[in-house]
């Protein structure tokens, strides 16, 4: 008997030109995923938990790694969920778990906000951190304007964006997430080796009492942001074959648990070591309190460079494909290069232009976080579990499905709130393109 690969969905976001090969191995998923997630939010992390307290924002780091990988673990599930139907997309779970109507205004507008957001973010990560690696690695140089680096690290993204599939950024990928194991090891160890601050302080950072309460809220929003990857896990599943006998999940969860790994020996030791060291006083992005050894130190902010190089492809690519079928199916646009060059480096400048204009690094990460994140990370999965798999009521399951519902909500209404009002607050005293 000759096994067949099971069918892919039809989807709306695809298009004719799609390389649909499925060529990648289980390690693909790994680097893939650690790109997706492990970002800018790693280093945000003390400053999250400056506001939060060490019992609470440990409790928090450890009870977002728990609900994301069972989460996660649903997904994986949930892509071959129809014997001989593989859902490439998450837009494709979507439309079957709500209907062809409903379903992508409940997942298409959530995806999109963590795709465009997260890309938004690493422009202004990118720009600062190549900031900071010049004025340690040449401090005699005339120096440029933050906006300037933007612009720089954005330029850069005209040129990747035409490559054409997630295949074809496995390289920048892998070392993509290379980077970000490094940096991330650079920032605990420098924390660890540069040792606590004078007079460091672990009280809650406070203002008034008003502003203390939406710092907490953007900081949820903050923790959010850095368990990222939910939003292109499907599209990351569908480069890996797939027989009856060896579906897709095997692979995918294997390298999801390999990502997840990294993701721990990651988070938990920068969150902790960079609130010891600097307390209350930390940066929103820990490098940034971090002067000795200056060699260290600018290599640290390359590798970020090297690695949100990496990641704005990642959560691009499904965003091209959007853009190029729209355009090929509503305004008759002719596929090949001049498409791709057309919607591609509209989106790359739409981005460019967002992340120049407001580069709150901080207030980006919780407001995206609890906008975009918490609904396709923390509870828009279990929801879909709910409805396609119908566990039974009161058992094991679902009550862990609905505590990660009731959790990520509460999360994405606070985390929304907080970080909006603190780019408005931080945007009266702003001044903008410097």
């Amino acid at each position: 008997m000759v096994s067949t690969s099971p069918k892919e969905v039809a989807s709306d976001n695809k298009w004719i030109e799609e390389d649909t090969s499925r060529r990648a191995k289980w390690w693909y998923s790994t680097f893939h995923t650690v790109t997706a997630m492990i970002g800018a939010g790693v280093l945000s992390l003390p400053y999250a938990m400056a506001y939060l307290g060490w019992g609470p924002g440990t409790m928090v780091l450890v009870l977002s790694w728990c609900m994301t990988l069972n989460t996660l673990w649903q997904m994986i599930q949930l892509h071959e969920c129809v014997p001989g139907t593989r859902f490439d997309r998450y837009i494709d779970l979507g439309r079957h778990a709500f209907g062809p109507k409903l379903g992508p205004w409940i997942v298409l507008p959530q995806q999109l906000i963590v795709q465009v957001g997260c890309d938004i973010v690493y422009m202004v990560t990118g720009g600062k951190c190549l900031k900071k690696f010049m004025e340690i690695a040449c401090a005699n140089c005339t120096q440029l304007k933050q906006s300037y680096w933007i612009l720089i690290f954005g330029g850069i993204h005209f040129f990747l964006s035409q490559l054409p599939n997630f295949n074809s950024v496995a390289g920048i990928s892998l070392a993509a997430a290379i980077m970000s194991l490094s940096y991330s090891t650079i920032a605990w160890v420098g924390c660890l080796s540069r040792g606590r601050i004078d007079n460091v302080s672990y009280a809650y950072k406070k203002t008034s009492s008003a502003d203390s309460m939406f710092r907490v809220f953007n900081a949820l929003g903050e923790i959010t942001f850095a368990f990222a990857g939910h939003a292109v896990a499907l599209e990351i599943q569908a480069t890996i074959p797939s027989t009856p006998e060896k579906p897709s999940k095997i692979p995918m969860w294997k390298g999801a648990m390999g990502a997840y790994f990294i993701n721990a020996i990651c988070y938990f030791p920068v969150a902790m070591v960079g609130y010891w060291a600097f307390g209350q006083d930390v940066d929103d992005n820990v490098l940034m309190n971090l002067q000795k050894p200056a060699w260290l130190i600018a290599s640290a902010n390359l590798m970020v460079v090297i690695h949100v190089i990496g990641s704005y492809q990642v959560y691009a690519m499904p965003v091209f494909d959007l853009l190029e079928k729209m355009m090929v199916k509503r305004l008759n646009f002719p596929p090949g290069l001049a498409l791709r060059l057309v919607a591609r480096s509209a989106y790359v400048a739409f981005t460019l232009f967002i992340g120049v204009t407001f580069p709150f690094f901080g207030d980006l990460l919780g407001f995206f976080g609890g906008f975009g994140f918490a609904p396709t990370s923390y509870f828009l999965p279990s929801i879909m579990w709910l409805v396609i798999k119908k566990p039974k009521r009161f058992s094991t399951k679902w009550f862990i499905n609905w505590g990660c519902i009731y959790v990520g909500v509460f999360i994405m209404l606070a985390s929304t709130i907080g970080g909006f009002r603190n780019i408005i607050i931080d945007a009266s005293t702003y001044s903008f393109y410097t």
